[in-house]
Parts: C-alpha cells; structure tokens; sequence
C-alpha cells in the first residue's frame, strides 16, 4: 500500500514538480489548493509527465473545518509537505496581513491536526530569508537568524518558531525545515512550470514573458549594490533538484527511527549569479534577447546571499546538478508552451 502524502499548495509552482516527484517515487499524493495563484490545469501537466492525477481538494488551509475534513475523508496520511503560502517579498511589504493571516494560520492548522489524525511528519518550506543580510558568504545552517527585511521573511521566522516550539511542548511529530534560495526553471517536459496569476512577482517568469513580448521591459532593481556588477546576487536553484530534495527529506522523516525531531537544511546550489548575470545566462541559452533597464532599489531585498549546501549534501545526500543555462533552458521551453 502506497504511503499517502498530504501537498498543500500543491497545484503551485514548488508543489506541483514535487507532487511529480513525489509520484515518481510511488507515493500517494493528495493536494489541496484555493487556486488562489495557480491553476486546475496544473493537474493535467503532473498526470501527462506521471501517468497518475493526484487526489486534489480545492480549499483554503486556513479555514480549519476545511482541513478537518480533508483528513476525515482521507484517512492515512502520513507526511505533510507544506507550500500553501504567499510568498513575494515586494507584495508582503505591502500587504502584510494578508502573509501573516495566510502563512501561520495554515501552518497552525496543519500542526494543530497532525497528532490527531497520526500524521508522523512535516517538510516546511522555508527561505533563505530567515538569515536576513548575511556578514559572510556563502551561508550555512548555524548563521544567526536575523531580524527579517520583509513581512514575507518574517512568516518563515516565524514558522520555524512556532514548529520549533510546539515540538518541544511533547507533540509526536518530526519536521525537516527546507531552506531554499532562490528556484527557478521548469519540468524538462515543458508541460508544468512556474505560472503565476496576473503580473509575476518572481524574477525569472516576468524574464521569460518580457522576452516573449508578454510585459514591457524586465526590471532590474538596482545596479550600485556592493557586488561585481552592481545587481543583487542569489543562489538560483533548479526546481526539480529543489523537488527532489523533498523526497528524500520526507522518506528520512518517515523511515528513519534515529533522526532528531526537527532537522533544518539550506537548499541551494553554493554559487551566487547576479541579477545581470542570469540574463546573461538566459540569452546564452536561449539565443533570445531579454528587454530590461535598471530601476530603483525595491524595499526588503537582501543585496547578495548564497548557499553552504554541505549539510544537505552529506546528511542528506542530495546535491543541486542542473547548470543554471539548462534551468533558463527549460524556463524559456516552459513560456514557448504558454504563448
């Protein structure tokens, strides 16, 4: 019998390439969603690729009878990985009750019922944000949580906190916190990507749609920060290496007896690309131009930050692979389909 895993957010950008992984490992997955910046057709992509559709529910995660029900009606479930939140840092700033209402009510919701309904474990889909502007680079697990430049930062604070400390109060659960920088790309299948509702929040599908005459010019916020070429830098990580990362976090959870109770890893790639150089990266690929010009600083972004991945390397053993040409490959190949 197959091991039910419960994907909130899974019709999302992260949770949909997990639910495929998740799939292709034989899992049984169950996504529930309120569409509120994804689409149903995301599931016609992950049975194309999988030869499975997913059990989907469409539901809010803050509202707690919709979860209670959830479970009742699908008994079993034995792992959570959590993507249901909103999560673009320029949108926070200015709408930072609907991320704090959004982000910890769900997560509160799902804690709140996992002992009740025997679920053994949690994956928590956190940021690199949590480190703030880090002193060094690149970044490990025992950096210091700094106070957070965004609304968006500040619920993945406070998240780990609050899993952090109901698993101390003696509930029976485990959590793996999964740290990510910065994910990008798309299935090699070109048949589910990154498609957001309305104006892209996200760097890289405002690229692609620039590039595809979809939007004006792309914007680059900034180029006098303290780096080589003046825009910020990030750790640009696949997003089927970032799903995969997953899956070997929940099967630890799940089948390895002697794991600590809460583990944290950084996901990223250990190599920093600016702002300028993954445009750069995109048209080399691609042979495609990307329109852009340099515009002011947009509040709450981090200047440079990048990955220590050594821990999820050894622990875990899972490494990021997918070169950052390939990734922009797939983006493009992605937006072709959506044209």
């Amino acid at each position: 019998m197959k091991t039910k895993i419960l994907v909130t957010g899974g019709t999302g950008y992260i949770g949909s390439h997990t639910t495929v992984e998740l799939q292709n490992a034989g899992y049984d997955v169950i996504i529930i969603d309120n569409l509120s910046n994804s689409n149903i057709g995301v599931l016609d992509g992950i049975e194309a690729i999988t030869g499975v559709r997913p059990t989907f529910v469409e539901g809010d995660c803050t509202d707690m009878a919709t979860m209670r029900r959830l479970f009742d009606e699908n008994p079993g479930i034995k792992g959570i990985i959590n993507f249901a939140a909103s999560k673009a840092v320029g949108e926070s700033v200015h709408k930072p009750l609907l991320y704090y209402r959004n982000n910890l009510n769900t997560l509160m919701n799902l804690l709140e019922c996992m002992p009740e309904y025997g679920v053994k474990g949690i994956v928590f889909s956190s940021s690199c944000t949590v480190y703030g502007e880090p002193d060094v680079n690149p970044i490990d697990e025992t950096a210091p949580i700094k106070p957070a430049t965004s609304p968006y930062g500040n619920t993945k604070q406070i998240s780990e906190e609050i899993i952090t400390d109901y698993i101390a109060s003696g509930a029976p659960i485990k959590s793996i916190i999964l740290r990510y920088f910065n994910p990008i790309g798309a299935h090699e299948s070109a048949k589910i990507g990154e498609l957001p509702v309305g104006v892209p929040q996200n760097l890289v599908p405002y690229l692609t749609q620039a590039a595809a005459g979809i939007r004006g010019e792309l914007t680059v916020f900034g180029d006098d920060y303290n780096t080589p070429d003046g825009s910020c830098i990030r750790d640009y990580i696949d997003v089927v290496d970032l799903a995969k990362a997953h899956v070997i976090a929940m099967k630890r959870m799940l089948d390895k007896a002697d794991t600590e109770a809460i583990e944290i890893f950084n996901l990223g790639t250990g190599r920093g690309v600016s702002v300028l150089e993954l445009i750069n990266a995109f048209e080399k690929a691609t042979s495609v131009k990307v329109p852009y010009k340099i515009g002011a600083h947009r509040e709450g972004d981090i200047e440079k930050i990048w990955a220590e991945p050594t821990k999820a390397n050894t622990v875990l053993g899972w490494r990021a692979e997918v070169p950052i040409e390939e990734t922009m490959r797939k983006a493009w190949a992605w937006q072709c389909t959506l044209k």
